[in-house]
């Protein structure tokens, strides 16, 4: 359970796997689009993304309750996700900023709100808790998929 040792550490394992799948997925769009070439790419890396988008948004907010960011951080958080490349740039500036800690607070602290309880709960209890998210993170994304590709949500 070395990845879930420190906020710090989960989360820059997760902006890391952000950064690789839009590179897997951006590459290839530009196999079909640019060069009319195959789609596979992008059904792997648009897949891979999507699971870990959705994985990056829940770590985000995992970490924000657990280390008690400010709303607005939480926000530039989740939007790093949406922008290519930035969930990075975006961690090590949470880092810098102290925004990350070496040690999961709500493991020893009491919680107060229903947010910190839920959390608290889940370190204390890391192998359920990631099982569940797991489980959640799939149904979410299986749902999207059956939705389609996000550019035919509106059209």
């Amino acid at each position: 359970m070395r990845l879930l040792s420190t906020p710090s550490r989960l989360y820059r394992v997760l902006a890391l796997a952000e950064v690789v799948t839009w590179t897997l997925l951006l590459a290839g769009m530009f196999l079909k689009y640019v060069l009319q070439s195959t789609e596979l790419l992008v059904r792997i890396g648009g897949g891979l993304h999507g699971f870990t988008f959705i994985a990056y948004i829940a770590v985000t907010v995992l970490v924000a309750v657990d280390q008690q960011w400010k709303l607005k951080d939480l926000l530039l958080g989740i939007g790093s996700a949406v922008i290519p490349y930035l969930t990075v740039p975006f961690e090590r500036s949470a880092l810098r900023r102290g925004l990350l800690g070496d040690r999961w607070r709500l493991r020893e602290e009491q919680p107060r709100s229903a947010p910190q309880k839920v959390v608290g709960l889940a370190l204390r209890h890391p192998i359920p808790a990631a099982l569940i998210v797991i489980v959640g993170v799939a149904v979410v994304f299986s749902v999207l998929l059956s939705l389609g590709p996000p550019t035919e949500w509106f059209a």
